[in-house]
């Protein structure tokens, strides 16, 4: 066999691993190492993989992962979603449908010190939705604005997926971080105008009885500023400090996990049986992270030494497709594969093999970085994966509520998602004004 049959070869055995159940990163190595050893020999690729460790790995950059995911498992505890989902509340409260617009924007506040989709909807299915439905709306509803808003922490800063994309596509992490602000604006906008329309044109939708004011409970404004005091700290102290260039990313990372620690233990949210179980979930949760990503750099070096990127490329770019084409079916397999892997997974599959041609059209490596996030992110409502649906169905613990109920809720969202996905294609400024400046 050819280096370019056995490179395709190895795409196909790929999928066919994960989809039988095998674990990516298994998949991935297992892929990778029998590649490098039918194009070259097993001592070439013995001395890859352990090659592909080191330099993969060894990055100060990946401290980041580590200390942005102990932010955001500290925030969750310490109750600082719940109060921005309080001032929120009292400031949209005369608004019509005002708690769903209230969800989105304390969604998107939040995943400004968080950066996991996860942990967003883990906390606002808890917050929220009890105080929506106790409010009439339905738990259809509820439930889908919860889930939509909740992809926002995979878009604005900081981001989880932004940092795997900048490490995967050799680009600044700061500035990945910089083309997610214009694009999370858009989005929870559009989130925003679908709840409008909704409330306005499918009220049945949105609520099962007539709202009634009278039930909210009056949040005074010392309260409502003693609660957006923590939310403002950790902002600043991270969104300030790495854009005003007194932080790196890693140092940004180090900072809010620092804060984040302050505040659980002024709020006494924290003893030392909890602060063990977090650092050993923080554990786990990058362990799992940086073998994808070492596993996503070893299938990366197999497929670039046979080959297969660079027909690709001369494939799509030369013949009746064209770099647009491309561009529309890369973004429709990844809404795809969403609705059956994890949205880490989709791009440490994708990347290798979409970045090469990505380059060869000369498009913008952040600009496709971004549209590659926010196609990741409408799988965590696709069914039947959606994570993020799941997640919302464990926090809850509802007999009464159905996954497909959720489902229904997410779907105007997935649509607003689309309509950002198309925005950002035609208008690309929107992504990438402030990353170059």
């Amino acid at each position: 066999m050819s280096p370019v049959e056995i490179g395709t070869y190895g795409i196909g055995v790929l999928i066919f691993l994960i989809y039988i159940g095998m674990p990516i990163a298994v998949s991935m190595l297992a892929v990778s190492f029998v590649g490098v050893a039918l194009i070259r020999n097993e001592l070439v690729a013995t001395r890859m993989i352990g090659a592909v460790a080191n330099d993969s790995l060894r990055e100060y950059l990946f401290a980041v992962v580590p200390l942005f995911v102990l932010m955001g498992l500290l925030v969750a505890l310490s109750g600082v979603g719940k109060d921005t989902f309080d001032v929120f509340e009292k400031l949209l409260r005369r608004v019509t449908a005002g708690l769903g617009v209230a969800t989105v924007f304390a969604n998107a506040v939040f995943a400004s010190i968080t950066g996991i989709s996860i942990a967003s909807a883990t906390v606002f299915s808890r917050v929220a939705v009890p105080e929506m439905t106790r409010h009439g709306y339905t738990k259809k509803f509820a439930t889908g604005v919860v889930a939509g808003s909740s992809v926002l922490g995979m878009l604005i800063p900081p981001s989880l997926l932004m940092i795997v994309y900048a490490v995967l596509a050799e680009e600044s992490v700061g500035r990945m971080f910089l083309a997610g602000i214009g694009p999370g604006v858009l989005l929870a906008g559009l989130f925003t105008v679908t709840i409008l329309l909704l409330a306005k044109f499918t009220p049945g939708f949105v609520f099962e009885a007539t709202r009634d004011d009278a039930s909210f409970v009056d949040l005074g404004l010392l309260d409502a500023a003693r609660k957006a005091v923590p939310i403002l700290v950790l902002m600043l102290l991270v969104l300030g400090g790495l854009y005003g260039g007194f932080f790196n990313p890693t140092e940004a990372g180090a900072a809010g996990a620092f804060g984040a620690l302050v505040i659980a233990i002024l709020r006494r949210s924290l003893d030392g049986r909890t602060l063990w179980r977090l650092l050993v979930e923080t554990g786990q949760i990058t362990v799992s992270v940086l073998l994808l990503i070492m596993a996503a750099t070893f299938f990366s070096r197999m497929l670039a030494m046979s080959g297969v990127p660079r027909e690709l490329a001369e494939f799509f770019l030369s013949g009746p497709v064209g770099p647009w084409g491309f561009l529309i079916l890369y973004l429709v397999l990844i809404i795809v594969m969403g609705c059956l892997i994890d949205s880490i997974s989709i791009m440490l599959i994708m990347l290798p093999i979409a970045l090469p041609v990505a380059q060869a059209a000369e498009f913008d490596l952040i600009w496709f970085g971004v549209l590659t996030v926010v196609a990741v992110e409408i799988g965590l409502l696709t069914p039947p994966f959606g994570l993020s649906v799941y997640t919302i169905k464990a926090a809850m613990n509802d007999p009464d509520l159905s996954v497909g109920m959720i489902f229904r809720g997410a779907f105007p969202f997935i649509l607003a998602m689309l309509a950002a996905l198309a925005i950002i294609i035609v208008f690309p400024s929107i992504a990438v004004w402030l990353a170059r400046l």
